[in-house]
């Protein structure tokens, strides 16, 4: 899975998911490995205000805006809008302030006219929360309707090297936005911070924003020799894959990024996550061989390098591993994690 240092994602320009559509792009989507749409959603009406300036943006925006609440980071001009680890009161460089959404989108203009007031910036915002009716204008049609998208708001600045457990195709609505890319596995390069103690819910890489050469970090370089960085221009999509690792930067002044996640492999409530989550309590502290012992039955039994663990039998004795059998599993870890 290392990606070449002199080459980047794919990348598909308008019309090359034509005419296959929802269906060219899951097929695309499938190779678990990022790519650039360009100008995917170069024709929505609110790239269009972008581009007449953050004015006729915030306009537009606040004709769908309602009154709810959300969360806002509020950074000091001195951390120039990078949201990170530090020493405040609950051991961030920011502070977490709550407001409407015509509250943040003026003070983000006010912030972009002058350097001397605090960044601003508000993330994961539900469309059907804080902007009903948005989605409607601003169509994504490679994906179900179910997959309701979030909006992302914000001056210019950087959100720390992180992970999301979904796929997410990432549009950019106004302004610039510079990812940085790390695939899954360079987990062990990235010095990953607490995962109970987070910026916005996913643990973070402390190296990818350490000055260069840290000395508390020396396996990062090799990390960085993997990365794939990626700019894209209003109108300009991402898809990128689970468990990739991602920096994002916003460029200019002001900048709006609509993002939309999903899980085509999910089968009920299960997910991989929780499911290592259990596995560290379980076996990360075993004697190591012990260890090696489980990392080989969950190779023949989980990851099934060489197929299915009962292929050598017939299908109605493959028991609890029939693909219907989850419900099962599920309840028989249930009973045992109860006393049962």
């Amino acid at each position: 899975m290392k990606p070449p240092s002199s080459s980047g994602p794919r990348r598909i320009e308008p019309g090359d998911l034509a005419p296959g559509g929802a269906e060219a792009f899951a097929e695309l989507a499938a190779g678990c490995e990022p790519v650039v749409l360009a100008g995917l959603c170069r024709a929505w009406p609110a790239v269009r205000a972008a581009n007449e300036g953050w004015p006729t943006l915030a306009a537009y925006l606040l004709g769908y805006a309602t009154d709810r609440m959300g969360e806002t980071f509020v950074g000091a001009p001195a951390i120039a809008g990078r949201y990170d680890y530090g020493d405040g009161p609950e051991g961030f460089n920011f502070d977490r302030v709550s407001m409407t959404l015509a509250q943040g989108l003026d003070r983000m203009g006010r912030a972009a006219a002058d350097a001397r007031l605090a960044t601003h910036y508000m993330g994961s915002l539900p469309v059907d929360d804080y902007v009903p009716g948005f989605d409607e204008d601003n169509r994504l049609d490679l994906l179900a309707p179910a997959i309701r998208p979030r909006v992302w708001l914000g001056n210019a600045g950087r959100v720390a090297c992180h992970y999301d457990t979904y796929d997410n195709i990432a549009c950019v609505v106004a302004g610039r936005r510079r990812f940085t890319l790390y695939p899954p596995d360079a987990v062990g390069d990235l010095y990953v911070g607490p995962i109970d103690h987070t910026l916005a819910g996913q643990p973070i890489s402390m190296a990818a924003n350490a000055p260069d050469g840290d000395p508390r970090y020396p396996r990062f370089a090799t990390a960085a020799s993997r990365a794939w960085v990626v700019e894209l221009q209003p109108g300009d999509a991402l898809f990128l894959p689970k468990l990739w690792w991602h920096q994002v930067e916003a460029l200019e002044p002001v900048n709006m990024l609509v993002n939309y996640w999903w899980d085509a492999a999910a089968v009920g409530p299960d997910a991989p996550y929780l499911t290592m989550m259990l596995a560290m309590t379980a076996i990360a502290e075993r004697p190591p061989a012990e260890r090696a012992a489980w990392r080989a039955f969950f190779d023949h039994y989980v990851f099934r390098p060489d197929g299915h663990p009962l292929a050598h039998l017939p299908v109605e004795r493959h028991g609890l591993l029939d693909k219907g059998a989850h419900g099962r599993i599920r309840a028989l870890v249930m009973r045992a994690l109860r006393g049962g």
